[in-house]
């Protein structure tokens, strides 16, 4: 009989100290924003948008400089989600990262429900196959296809899924307001637990419509960043109101580049940045990251360390006290102690790729596949080719370096581009070929 009592008492005392380190472990949501390049943030100095919210975000904590991923969303997503590079996980384009099973690779969720984490994807989830669940999710909202908005007039309904559940999506109905809606209820629920979240914004994907906030003659562009900027200001009140804010890491970060019918407009000091999405030069790339957390990250802190979208789990992981998968070649570096201000050691380079093109970058110096070498000193405006490098000694070293670590990772020895190299959606490569045969035959037919 005592030796019962005492194995119930151990066992209750493992579980109640479990359940109060459970209490304890920070909350993390981690916010995607759609086609959101630097030109698109005020607070990164854009010209043409007014993001107040998320500069004030930036001005309380952390905006890093030289943020880094794959300038198209899907293999963007994977290369978050899994901590791992494109030619490890087959991400390398939109079809692709549709045949990627959860049998193969382990996702964020996965990796921080094993310590006690609920977890929930709201938002785009359309180049995955099957459903967050499937890939370890608890909780769910998401919809078919990018950038849902309102239910498609004169057409068949709009639908999104709760859950395993489809449901049409009512008229005069946001998206992105019932993707809010759900994301607060499920803070509300879960707020004597740890939780991650997945926050994957409708803004900005094209084709931009009008916000419930849209006035007669205004920028549609500017009224959407200004909309999204809104939905953040209105999910930090949430948190204020359930006391959870200094118990809970943001991370907001930009999927891609801005999308290219609005990339002219993200200059920044009046100047043109040089890619946008779906593009190897810079702003394909290069994206906001903002981490904000009271207490913990201090205020005003620039960042100008190196980091690309494969940290983000290693991150997360390291934070939750979760062990990173095994078997598996993790990519990402953990940046948690320069969130802390800990000592670290920071990326010497990151590695980018989309379709059958990649490089690799370190602070001054892009090597790409073909062995070209571009000094981005200037860069974001400006990437110069060094066609005679050999001449120039610091760039030779460069080159040695970046070319030690290209070969190092092998990118040709792993998964490869099965498509056109661009790392779009089969469809719409054929679409975008039909359209420029149709434009050409008009134009002979003219002549």
């Amino acid at each position: 009989m005592i030796k019962y009592f005492t194995t119930s008492f151990f066992v209750c005392t493992v579980l109640f100290t479990s359940a109060q380190n459970n209490k304890t472990k920070p909350n993390i949501i981690y916010i995607l924003a759609d086609d959101l390049g630097i030109g698109d943030i005020s607070a990164y100095g854009a010209d043409n948008n007014k993001t107040p919210i998320i500069d004030k975000m930036a001005k309380e904590g952390m905006l890093f400089k030289h943020s880094y991923t794959a300038p198209l969303c899907g293999p963007s997503r994977v290369m978050i989600l899994t901590g791992r590079y494109a030619f490890r996980t087959g991400g390398v384009n939109q079809d692709m990262v549709g045949r990627i099973k959860p049998e193969n690779e382990v996702l964020t969720p996965g990796v921080l429900k094993a310590v006690g984490y609920t977890t929930s994807m709201i938002g785009k989830w359309s180049q995955f196959s099957l459903t967050p669940k499937d890939f370890g999710f608890d909780d769910y909202v998401t919809f078919r296809g990018s950038g849902v908005y309102w239910s498609k007039e004169n057409k068949k309904t709009s639908t999104y899924f709760i859950n395993d559940a489809e449901k049409p999506l009512e008229k005069n109905v946001y998206m992105p307001d019932l993707m809010h809606n759900h994301l607060v209820n499920f803070i509300a629920k879960n707020k004597n637990k740890p939780f991650y979240i997945h926050y994957a914004m409708v803004h900005v994907h094209a084709d931009i419509q009008p916000t419930p906030d849209t006035k007669a003659g205004s920028d549609i562009y500017a009224d959407n960043t200004a909309y999204m900027d809104k939905l953040v200001g209105k999910l930090l009140h949430a948190l204020d109101s359930l006391k959870l804010r200094e118990n809970t890491l943001i991370v907001f970060m930009g999927d891609n580049g801005t999308a290219s019918k609005y990339a002219e407009r993200g200059t920044i000091g009046g100047k043109q940045l040089s890619g946008k999405k779906g593009s190897m030069l810079e702003c394909g790339s290069l994206v906001p990251t903002i981490a904000n957390w009271p207490g913990k990250i201090a205020a005003g802190n620039i960042n100008n360390n190196l980091i690309d979208a494969s940290d983000i789990l290693p991150t997360f992981a390291e934070l939750a006290g979760a062990p990173l998968p095994a078997n598996k070649v993790i990519d990402g570096k953990s940046f948690l102690p320069q969130l802390l201000s800990k000592s670290s050691n920071p990326r010497e380079w990151i590695f980018m790729e989309l379709g059958n093109k990649w490089y690799v970058r370190d602070a001054k110096w892009k090597l790409t596949r073909e062995n070209e070498l571009f000094d981005m000193s200037n860069a974001p405006f400006e990437e110069k080719l060094m066609a005679n490098y050999s001449n120039n000694a610091e760039a030779t070293a460069a080159y040695k370096r970046l070319k030690i670590a290209m070969d190092k990772l092998n990118p040709a020895g792993g998964i490869l581009d099965d498509a056109d190299g661009s790392g779009r959606h089969g469809s719409n490569v054929e679409k975008q070929k039909k359209e420029k045969e149709g434009k050409k035959k008009k134009t002979d037919n003219d002549e």
